[in-house]
């Protein structure tokens, strides 16, 4: 699939194609707001140049993954080690240096091509990165569920418990007050036989 993108010079405006077509899907949304969950639940944008990258291409969905390619100015190639950091998860990351064409700023007349209405192009060299992310990766950390220390914990009944608690302790509070109160009565009880 990286090898593909970009071959032609109308996948340059592919780009705003993708981006036109995601919009206009909400399973597409959805399906790229799990998968950057993913990245960012894996801690990639703590490498330099991560959260810089432009999506080209995708989400791609195949039957057990999901993925997408990213693209970076080619001064601002993004740190190799977020790229392993992925690698234990099931995920896989391949990286290709490549050339863009983009429209030029137009300044004068001669900026445009002869006799049509669009600006030239120019070469931009630049990073693309392939991600693919297992689908599995994806719905235990949509779901919220976590492995710590070999069993996995769902952290909807974490929060669950965490509810159940306050609420216990509201209970508790509650309790406490008429205690209090009856305590207060006691008091008032005693200090009046005492002649206080």
């Amino acid at each position: 699939m990286i090898d593909d993108i970009f071959s032609k010079e109308s996948d340059y405006w592919g780009i705003f194609k993708n981006t036109k077509d995601i919009y206009m899907s909400d399973g597409s949304i959805s399906t790229l707001l799990d998968f950057e969950r993913v990245l960012d639940e894996l801690d990639l944008y703590a490498f330099q140049n991560w959260s810089l990258g432009e999506l080209v291409e995708g989400p791609t969905l195949n039957r057990y993954s999901t993925g997408c390619i990213f693209m970076w100015p080619h001064n601002l190639m993004p740190d190799p080690r977020g790229g392993k950091r992925l690698l234990p998860f099931g995920c896989t990351v391949a990286y290709k240096k490549s050339t863009i064409k983009t429209p030029i700023e137009i300044k004068t007349e001669d900026d445009f091509i002869t006799g049509t209405k669009y600006p030239k192009m120019t070469k931009k060299n630049i990073w693309l990165v392939e991600i693919v992310i297992p689908k599995e990766l994806m719905q235990d950390i949509s779901s919220g569920s976590v492995e710590i220390e070999g069993s996995v914990i769902d952290l909807e009944d974490l929060d669950l418990a965490y509810a159940e608690d306050i609420e216990q302790d509201a209970s508790f509070d509650t309790m406490d007050d008429d205690f209090a109160d009856e305590l207060d009565s006691q008091d008032t009880d005693y200090a009046e036989e005492e002649g206080l």
